[in-house]
């Protein structure tokens, strides 16, 4: 069975850029359909100039995609990529997210398995808090939480963050080593298979039961409001 990953992330000089790209190899290997997409950059030119690295990035990751938000209509799973800022999501992908209230209200986003990676300045920079805030934005979808667990050896080696992989940049400013990107790799490849197996099991009890396995039926009965 193909599944579909939709791989969105966002990234300022290139770290998780490089971790949602083993993400995607992750999936790809377990077999699933994958997109990699980047969400739209917010940050003013002035901004990103004061750093080489942002100013690099941005200019080579014009080769990714935008990520829009039929890919979430699209697709079987998620992974989401985003840099810590403060404990929390970068704006960036936060107002990527701030879009979805016509799929949440559809039920478009239940029952999908979702997941999450990050990295950091500091090896205490937040990166356990950016992954558990973005659960809470799964929490509303309904959306079925696949984090990485103990569940790999890939996991020890790059850290042992069960959350999601995460890796620390450093005052170097270098991107993912070896065990980060094997540790992404593995997560990419997990949510891959739990979807094939989530999507096999459903298809058999909509068989059973004489009906299809849509969301169409299920609709929020609150809207989203602010």
């Amino acid at each position: 069975m193909t599944v579909k990953v939709a791989v969105i992330y966002y990234s300022a000089t290139g770290t998780v850029h490089a971790l949602a790209q083993a993400v995607a190899e992750g999936a790809t290997s377990a077999g699933a359909e994958v997109r990699l997409r980047r969400v739209a950059e917010l940050a003013p030119d002035s901004a990103i100039a004061e750093n080489p690295q942002w100013q690099r990035h941005t200019a080579a990751a014009t080769a990714i995609g935008l990520a829009s938000i039929d890919d979430l209509a699209w697709a079987d799973a998620f992974a989401f990529g985003t840099p810590t800022r403060f404990g929390a999501p970068a704006a960036q992908l936060k107002q990527f997210i701030d879009q979805t209230g016509g799929l949440w209200r559809e039920g478009k986003l239940a029952d999908k398995p979702v997941t999450a990676f990050t990295s950091a300045f500091n090896r205490h920079g937040g990166s356990e808090a950016t992954i558990l805030s973005l659960g809470n934005v799964f929490y509303h979808w309904g959306a079925l939480i696949v984090p990485p667990g103990y569940t790999d050896p890939a996991v020890y080696a790059a850290g042992g963050n069960p959350y999601g992989t995460s890796f620390v940049t450093g005052p170097t400013g270098d991107g993912p080593d070896g065990p980060a990107l094997e540790a992404a790799r593995y997560q990419g490849r997990r949510l891959a298979q739990i979807t094939i197996r989530l999507r096999a099991g459903s298809r058999i009890t909509g068989v059973a039961a004489g009906v299809d396995n849509a969301h169409s039926t299920r609709s929020p009965k609150a809207s989203q409001t602010a």
